[in-house]
């Protein structure tokens, strides 16, 4: 694909993929309360419909990736470098593939959470997410960034989310100890290998978070150079 056919399909730049792509991740992410929500009423038919959702949405993500990889011409000019998009990309696709093996290692265990378990999981789930969510949104500002040359307000707006993001992620930090707790308080609730499920999984949720500041970071470094 020559470059004028890739900035055809793709808008004015390939940041408009970028922006594609992590709108694909956070759609795959924003489907996991739902999921936990058919989980904790042991409807494992609602949970593997919304299961295969997520994975629809990653395998778009992973295709997209793929195109990009591919597609991105090496002599295209941009105001970044071609290595630091793609690195971008990789952060965010993270977050899809997680989003997919967190339903999938629920699904396949078909793994109870206790009910006295359940609010607390839940919130650290939606915080997490609220992660990915800023991570979206900084990601989208990458074409107002182009059209403003990465400077001025633009860039202080972007390093305000960014900001948030990490914020959010220490947060999780913090609820994730607590819940990890409270799992080990209610062990008895459960069999020793849903109990190590359990936290795996609990651990999974809280890369979301991670993931989303990797983006974040990375997006941080772009801006910096």
């Amino acid at each position: 694909m020559t470059s004028n056919s890739f900035l055809g399909v793709f808008g004015k730049s390939p940041f408009k993929a970028l922006e594609t792509h992590i709108d694909i991740v956070y759609k795959a992410s924003s489907i996991l309360p739902s999921f936990f929500e058919a989980v904790f009423e042991s409807d494992w038919a609602k949970a593997e419909e919304l299961r295969q959702q997520i994975s629809q949405y990653e395998k778009d993500a992973d295709k997209l990736k793929r195109d990009l990889r591919i597609q991105l011409p090496k002599g295209l000019f941009l105001p970044v470098e071609r290595t630091d998009l793609l690195n971008l990309l990789v952060q965010q696709d993270k977050i899809a593939n997680k989003a997919k093996d967190i339903a999938g290692r629920v699904i396949g265990r078909e793994l109870p959470i206790p009910g006295s378990l359940q609010e607390a999981f839940m919130t650290y789930l939606k915080r997490c997410i609220d992660a990915v969510a800023l991570a979206t949104k900084a990601i989208n500002e990458l074409d107002e960034l182009l059209e403003t040359g990465f400077r001025g307000r633009e860039v202080d707006l972007v390093e305000k989310i960014i900001s948030e993001v990490e914020i959010i992620e220490e947060d999780t930090d913090k609820m994730q100890i607590s819940l990890r707790l409270s799992v080990k308080a209610h062990e008895s609730e459960l069999s020793p290998i849903d109990a190590i499920f359990l936290y795996d999984v609990i651990e999974w949720v809280g890369d979301l978070a991670d993931r989303a500041e990797s983006v974040g970071g990375r997006l941080e470094l772009l801006l910096a150079r």
